[in-house]
């Protein structure tokens, strides 16, 4: 049974229209990220969800129920802000503890649903201390356990890691994929601007484009099968390289794309040739930009190290099987 369901739903400010006709349906359970670029409708798409944004037209539907005029709070969905909200007066306990509060539960029911959250996110040590007190991972995971204390069908993410260094943003996605493992019968709506964080967690990923949904499907699917030039280049990283001029033409094509894992790189022979313009020595992996005589700036990925030097001249092949074509709109041609 579908728990989310958006039906021509759109978003105008005025005589601008920041989302048009979005049509989605995502099941009891799934994991859904929204990504695109800034200004692309993903974040106030989620807050229409929240009810902290009104719908211009089209419906919602939250298990079935209509929620245009649903107050937030009745909507049974909880929400996990970039900035964590946390009351910095208030001890982690009673942070995750006010929501129920409010809602008038018992005493020993909050203490339950609190330490049941705290335990699941290994946050018990830290109940009695105060958010100045902790770490920024340590206040995300506060703010995600004050959000499952009220047990919601609908969990909304709000770039919950931006604010977080490398390290912990790693360690506080390996604890959301977890939380979604441990939580089955919760829709998880997550919005980024980081396509690692959507291909490692994603069940589906939605890529917004200027108000619109661009394309809808699995990480793979979205990788291996973009139904534009825009998720092509958008999904993957670093990003497709896009060729045009004679060697599209060639293909009937407008533009040639290519990734930089699936371009092969010899010092004696290949397809084209160039000079290393720049070596990129990332450990696990090497990227080599290279100006390929005739065709343009062309960048190949390597696992691990790669003996190459800047100005070197270099060969390169890429793998007919996995080059995509695109029309003069955008839209990919059969290869």
């Amino acid at each position: 049974m579908a728990t989310v369901e958006l039906i021509n739903v759109s978003k105008s400010y005025g005589p601008v229209e920041v989302l048009r006709d979005i049509n989605l349906s995502l099941e009891l359970g799934e994991f859904v990220v929204f990504v695109g670029p800034s200004g692309c409708g993903k974040s106030t798409l989620l807050r229409m969800i929240a009810g902290l944004e009104d719908i211009t037209s089209g419906e919602l539907r939250i298990a079935g129920e209509p929620m245009n005029d649903v107050l937030p709070a009745k909507r049974g969905i909880a929400m996990v802000f970039q900035s964590y909200a946390l009351y910095p007066h208030m001890t982690v306990f009673e942070n995750m503890a006010f929501g129920l509060e409010q809602a008038r539960l018992s005493t020993d029911e909050i203490t339950g649903r609190v330490h049941k959250a705290a335990g699941m996110l290994q946050i018990e040590p830290l109940l009695d201390r105060k958010p100045k007190q902790l770490s920024g991972g340590q206040r995300q995971r506060v703010a995600i356990g004050r959000a499952i204390t009220r047990d919601p069908r609908v969990f909304l993410f709000d770039e919950p890691l931006s604010n977080l260094d490398a390290s912990l943003r790693v360690e506080t996605r390996l604890e959301i994929a977890a939380l979604s493992e441990r939580l089955p019968e919760t829709t998880m709506i997550y919005v980024t601007h980081d396509q690692v964080e959507a291909m490692t967690l994603a069940d589906r990923i939605v890529v917004l484009n200027g108000g619109n949904v661009e394309q809808v499907g699995s990480p793979m699917e979205l990788y291996e099968n973009p139904a534009s030039q825009f998720v092509a280049g958008f999904i993957g990283s670093p990003k497709m390289n896009f060729l045009t001029g004679t060697i599209a033409e060639a293909r009937g094509a407008t533009t040639y794309g290519i990734r930089p894992e699936h371009i092969q790189l010899s010092k004696d022979k290949g397809n084209w040739s160039g000079k290393v313009i720049l070596t990129e020595r990332l450990g696990s992996d090497t990227f080599v930009h290279v100006q390929a005589e005739g065709i343009g700036p062309v960048n190949v990925r390597i696992e691990g190290r790669a003996d190459i030097r800047n100005g070197e001249t270099v060969h390169l092949s890429p793998d007919d099987a996995s080059v995509h074509l695109f029309d003069d709109s955008g839209r990919p041609l059969h290869r």
